[in-house]
């Protein structure tokens, strides 16, 4: 335990840290002491406390004071404006578009990565505000696995089938013998964790997991599992994970070695998908000769990989890109088809997984660390879009769509309200975006910096960060809940998202609803009280609020047996019947077969833009935005830390030498990569491990508008705004197509490096 002279705690999403505070200001960071990989992306928080990028004071755009309809959003000026008047002005405009569009015409969008801390969670709030003032316009599922939670449901049977559920580590180091990571385990997502994280464990996963099993890193990419582990490559063209898999699983059902007693006992609908790949419904057979034909990989590998499978203990594990992907629906149902014919569900150390690799803790033991911040609200108008269509809710009003099972209309909206977030990163094909944030009427937005988002707002709030107000955080699979302190004053005149929306909701008479008497302290008592009852309940002893509080942290105890996905319905699939139409594990789906373009099996189904592409005539590189190795999506973009790994200001584009000479790009060459969206500026970087055809460009750069291109390096001025599919409408910024050129004049200064014009008050 610490000692009463410890160093205040706090967290962020890259993990806990320890603070020095000298002169009302954060000196250095210092990693949380029991942390045994922490992240360095906390060393950025000393500078980017004071950025000159910080929003200090309520400013309102000039162009909206003047009446243009949204004309100059993202290239005009602002004017500063006193607390009390803006809050008006905002309330009046809520309350003006409940009037003539009623509550449907209100959009609250966010995120969940603007806070670690559960109190201040700002979708959380931005969600219980707008309830309270009568509903709203809300997003569902998310960039990140948005289509497999759309989609997962309906043949599992369970809503937790990605992320936190998966197997833990301990029985993939004592009984994996194959562990196939399809899309990889890359170091760099397991620096964070949405709510706070005590412990970095990926060495310690990446040792155990290589110490008996034979690990395979199914990517375009070779550093998609670091070098230092014994790991083999096997290069796999970018959407084609699906060919594969399919491949396998008829190898090992052709070659009579697979578990047909499983399928019978625990699936349903087997005997048609296995039909589909023997070739017997098209005429096709998904042969290793028909997979390498999409994938790229031998017809020999192929088959030897599948005849070393049966017989052994094989996790068939995927990491969430390949779901973001047109049809990325099918590599998630095609890996589960491939661990039912191996028969390996259910137990220690087999079967399938979604998430290793894709956000730290994934594997960790199940700690249970109860959590909670504000309780939610009921939204009174029942109406949620998928958070990836967005962009098409705003631009076609009273459009019909199909998403998940049924025919949805987008809502007409007149005012947006963000809050912990930025599309602006996250979305496809930002020139479509920003014309879509031209058409409502007003955008307000809470935010702490001067992102993309905010320059497209109306009305900029300026909120807080992190260790400007005191939170708890954490993660169920990590032991340690955290304290996190206020360290220092808030920046210029920069307000707790609680206390914006508690006055907003003061004005709209609404204030007891959102508060419900309650201040922030009060909340934060009764956040602790509700995880204290939890932890009693399950026999667990915590300490005082004081004692968390000087200490801070809370370790929790060694839960008792590791976590296995479906143990129990393996071992009674009668009494842990899943919740599928079936009862079991669906190979064959009813529901998803009657969607459009869909057979209700797992099928290959061409992605459209990829290197098999008629396409790549004009655009011959199939484009892959990782995320990146500095930052957390394009948060602190501008601090030194994450300038460290740029070059000339600009992200690096990973390409194989091949490619680039062919091109007569040079090594650390400017180039422009473009496509028929947009196009975007960045530096050329060799790596021998990039499949040829391929190219690798992080997200995370800060968009800078210039007519279609981008002066930045922001890889989403590429990518299609289009859904995976009418099912799971998730993010398919996978499936891009470009091609590359060599900049032929200076790179231009970004405008993003520095905040935009801002008019004192009363100018």
């Amino acid at each position: 335990m610490p000692s009463k002279t410890a160093l205040p705690l706090s967290a962020s999403h890259w993990g806990a840290f320890r603070a020095e505070v000298k002169n009302g200001a954060v000196a250095r960071v210092l990693p949380f002491e029991h942390d045994p990989r922490p992240s360095r992306m906390n060393e950025a928080w000393p500078e980017m406390l004071n950025s000159p990028l910080r929003v200090l004071r309520p400013v309102v755009r000039k162009g909206w004071l003047e009446g243009d309809g949204g004309a100059a959003r993202g290239e005009d000026s602002y004017v500063e404006m006193d607390w009390e008047r803006v809050l008006d002005l905002t309330a009046a405009e809520i309350a003006r578009v409940r009037t003539f569009a009623g509550n449907q015409g209100l959009f609250a969008g966010s995120y969940g990565w603007s806070s670690a801390g559960r109190l201040h969670h700002a979708r959380t709030l931005v969600r219980r505000f707008f309830a309270s003032v009568g509903g709203f316009v809300d997003q569902e599922t998310n960039y990140s696995y948005g289509a497999a939670m759309a989609f997962l449901p309906r043949v599992l049977g369970v809503n937790d089938g990605v992320g936190a559920s998966v197997t833990s580590l301990s029985t993939i180091r004592d009984h994996c013998d194959v562990f196939l990571a399809f899309g990889g385990i890359p170091a760099k997502n397991w620096e964070i964790q949405s709510g706070g994280i005590g412990e970095h464990r990926f060495d310690t996963f990446m040792r155990d997991a290589t110490s008996r099993a034979r690990m395979i890193n199914i990517s375009p990419y070779r550093k998609d599992v670091e070098d230092a582990f014994a790991v083999e490559w096997l290069a796999i063209r970018p959407n084609t994970d699906a060919a594969l898999m399919m491949a396998l699983t008829r190898i090992i059902v052709a070659e009579n070695r697979h578990d047909q007693s499983f399928l019978d006992r625990y699936t349903s609908g087997a005997e048609r998908y296995l039909a589909y790949l023997s070739g017997s419904t098209d005429g096709v057979e998904k042969s290793a000769e028909w997979a390498s034909a999409i994938t790229g990989i031998e017809a020999d590998t192929i088959r030897d990989l599948a005849l070393s499978l049966p017989g052994k203990r094989v996790m068939v594990a995927a990491n969430w890109s390949l779901q973001r992907a047109r049809h990325g629906e099918q590599p998630f149902w095609a890996a589960i088809g491939l661990a039912a014919v191996l028969g390996q569900i259910g137990l220690p150390g087999g079967g399938f997984a979604f998430g290793y690799g894709s956000s730290n803790a994934m594997g960790n033991p199940p700690y249970g660390t109860p959590l909670t911040g504000l309780p939610s609200l009921p939204n009174p108008t029942g109406i949620a879009i998928p958070v990836a269509r967005v962009a098409d809710m705003l631009l076609n009003p009273g459009a019909t769509y199909r998403y998940a099972g049924g025919t949805h209309t987008y809502p007409d909206i007149r005012l947006v309200y963000w809050a912990g977030g930025n599309p602006f990163h996250h979305h496809q094909d930002l020139n479509r975006l920003r014309a879509a944030f031209r058409r409502p009427e007003t955008i307000v937005v809470n935010e702490s910096y001067w992102t993309a988002t905010a320059r497209h707002a109306d009305i900029v709030l300026p909120a807080t960060v992190t260790l400007e107000r005191d939170d708890i955080g954490g993660a169920s699979r990590d032991r340690y809940l955290l304290a996190m302190h206020k360290l220092v004053e808030p920046a210029g005149e920069a307000r707790n998202d609680y206390r914006i929306f508690t006055d907003l909701a003061a004005r709209l008479g609404v204030e007891d609803v959102f508060t419900e008497g309650r201040s922030e302290a009060d909340w934060l008592g009764w956040a602790f009280e509700t995880i204290t009852d939890r932890l009693r309940r399950r026999g667990i002893t915590p300490p005082s609020f004081e004692e968390f509080w000087q200490t801070g942290y809370f370790e929790m105890p060694e839960p008792g047996e590791p976590h296995v996905m479906f143990e129990g319905y393996r071992q009674d699939p009668a009494e842990a019947r899943v919740d599928t139409p079936s009862g079991k594990i669906e190979l064959f789906s009813d529901s998803v077969a009657a969607e459009p373009g869909q057979p209700g099996h797992p099928v290959w189904l061409d992605p459209e833009e990829w290197l098999g592409s008629a396409k790549t005539s004009v655009f011959p590189l199939h484009l892959l935005s990782p995320q990146p190795d500095r930052k957390l999506h394009g948060q602190m973009d501008f601090s030194s830390y994450s300038r460290g790994g740029k070059i000339r200001e600009r992200e690096c584009v990973r390409l194989n030498p091949d490619d680039a000479n062919a091109r007569g790009v040079e090594d650390g060459a400017d180039v422009r990569i473009f496509n028929d969206r947009g196009s975007c500026l960045a530096v050329a970087k060799y790596d021998a491990g990039v499949l040829a055809g391929v190219a690798l460009l992080p997200t995370g750069a800060t968009y800078d508008p210039d007519g279609r291109s981008d002066r930045n390096s922001n890889p989403n001025v590429l990518t299609r705004d289009v859904g995976t599919s009418e099912l799971g409408q998730g993010c398919a910024a996978q499936s891009c197509l470009v091609e590359i050129e060599r900049l032929d004049r200076p790179l231009p200064e970004l405008r993003v490096s520095r905040p935009p014009v801002i008019h004192p008050a009363g100018n």
